[in-house]
């Protein structure tokens, strides 16, 4: 096993600081090592790649206490400055972002072990987002430039921040899904302290410099550590003004029980999901396999937005089964970096042992793992079995798994099916494949209702990251595309003024001055 120069690790990256205040901090308490499930020898063991800082509620509630200072009950420099000011720190930032693209992809790749063009593909999309994101908010800041009159009444609205937001990201987008978050809710006026992951957390560490380099004193702070021991305490304050977190539902509800005061607390979560995909009798198979194997086994199928069940129709399933277990076992595993390589050792030690329990917890109730290769496992990796058929009972029916493993489950009748999918503690997304209309429409119709992105034809996916990405029930609370993202970390708030003489010399005083940042009617090209 030989690793091409540029990705081999020499050297452990030991990370002792931390970002408060606008300063990269000294860490001199505990460190944890972060390890990868890569092996760097040809005798198989994890490979260490540095340390972070473990910090402690002490740490943490002083980063905080930075966050405040920044925001300053809405008075700080942050959340008053202009528009124009605010997009020039995140053009900086993103400018000083992209000198660091080999170090992040090359952490991507050995962190959690995503393959080299998706890894790649995440830092772009990452970039790009961001140069979507401020020209979406000069648009806002365009709309906004105006007066509206109404029954004697001017009013000059915009949209402006809600306070300290606590960030926290997922382990399988660390950059770009945490971005989603981070961005919009700074461009927006707010200040924010951010958790990376516990996988994906070094990656991190190259931007440091960037976002200290690039915003005001307190108003991005990076911490590390134990959630229980920083994210918790941080919220039992009650200072926290809005939990953005992307990960899991029992997550966002522990975190939200730790505040004082729920009531004040706005939330923008992107939670779990069992996204379906339905297999109807018309359907072409070649595509529906080509894409079900995507939509299932993109990146390991760790993706809240990864297909975890998919119903076939009875007079079909012979078929498809056997071209998409097959189909399965085609597939290459091997290290990111590997051409070709489509299954990746997998950043959780502990995941095998789990998909094995639900192969176990099936095949006891009555399925089989129908395709060769299915389970089998060596050190960092289970091969993923494609079971069938699953039924209600089973765990791999009812758990969201978050890897490598396929459950099929036969339907005869369409509105049993609806009521299943209705019954489901999930709504984010739906693939349908077929063609007849008459078969689709009332599928579509109802799905709309059920799930909040029904795909036609493809497999479910988050992107193109302008378009909504948000979900019903447990899976969301709040959007998250270019556009939304910028109004969940805001809220609607205005100046009003009767029409009278009076008030309109002092509003066209405040015009001609430009000594407010808020009345303004500047156009942003």
């Amino acid at each position: 096993m030989k690793i091409p120069e540029q990705f081999q690790i020499k050297e452990p990256l030991h990370h002792r600081t931390f970002l408060s205040n606008g300063e990269l901090k000294d860490w001199e308490g505990e460190t944890a090592e972060v390890y990868s499930t890569i092996s760097s020898t040809e005798d198989y063991k994890p490979t260490l790649l540095g340390s972070v800082p473990n910090m402690d509620e002490a740490s943490a509630l002083k980063v905080l206490a930075a966050a405040g200072d920044a925001y300053g009950k809405g008075k700080g420099a942050w959340p008053t400055m202009k528009v124009s000011d605010r997009i020039s720190c995140m053009e900086k930032f993103v400018e000083q972002m992209k000198t660091k693209r080999d170090e992040v992809v090359k952490l991507l790749m050995w962190e959690i072990g995503k393959n080299l063009p998706d890894s790649e593909k995440e830092f772009d999309r990452t970039v790009e987002y961001i140069y979507d994101t401020i020209e979406d908010y000069k648009q806002l800041d365009r709309d906004s430039a105006k007066f509206e009159k109404r029954d004697g009444v001017y009013a000059h609205i915009r949209r402006g921040p809600l306070g300290i937001v606590l960030c926290l990201g997922p382990y399988n987008y660390p950059l770009n899904e945490t971005f989603a978050l981070l961005i919009p809710a700074l461009i927006m006026g707010n200040t924010a302290i951010f958790k990376p992951a516990k996988h994906g957390v070094l990656l991190i560490t190259p931007l440091l410099e960037a976002f200290r380099n690039s915003f005001p004193k307190g108003v991005v702070n990076i911490i590390f550590g134990r959630g229980r021991e920083v994210a918790a305490p941080i919220m039992k304050s009650g200072r926290i003004d809005v939990l953005a977190l992307i990960g899991n539902s029992q997550s966002a509800i522990a975190l939200q029980d730790q505040h004082p005061n729920k009531n004040r607390l706005r939330l923008v979560l992107g939670l779990e999901a069992k996204n379906p995909a339905i297999i109807l009798p018309d359907a072409d198979l070649n595509l529906a396999v080509d894409e079900c194997i995507n939509g299932t086994l993109s990146f390991n199928g760790q993706r809240c937005t990864a297909l975890k069940l998919i119903y076939v129709h009875e007079d079909i399933r012979e078929e498809f089964n056997k071209r998409f277990a097959a189909k399965v076992d085609t597939l290459k595993f091997g290290n990111p970096w590997d051409e070709g390589v489509k299954l990746t050792p997998l950043p959780d030690p502990e995941k095998p042992a789990y998909i094995q329990e639900l192969i176990d917890d099936a095949v006891a109730k009555g399925a089989k793992v129908i395709n060769k290769k299915g389970g089998e496992t060596i050190e960092n990796y289970i091969f993923p079995p494609v079971l069938y058929p699953v039924k209600e009972e089973m765990r791999a029916y009812q758990e969201e798994q978050f890897g490598p493993l396929i459950p099929i489950k036969p339907f005869n009748s369409i509105d049993d099916l609806l009521d299943e999918i209705a019954a489901s503690n999930y709504g984010q997304q739906v693939s349908i494949f077929g063609k007849d209309v008459y078969e689709l429409s009332p599928l579509i119709d109802t799905l709309v209702n059920l799930v909040c992105r029904v795909n036609l034809n493809s497999s479910c996916q988050r992107g193109p990251d302008v378009f909504p990405f948000t979900g019903r029930k447990d899976s969301a609370a709040g959007t998250l595309s270019v556009h939304d993202a910028l109004r969940s970390f805001s809220i609607r708030t205005f100046v009003a003024s009767k029409d009278n003489e009076y008030n309109l010399e002092i509003l066209e005083k405040l015009l001609e001055t430009k000594v407010s940042n808020f009345i303004s009617t500047d156009y942003i090209l």
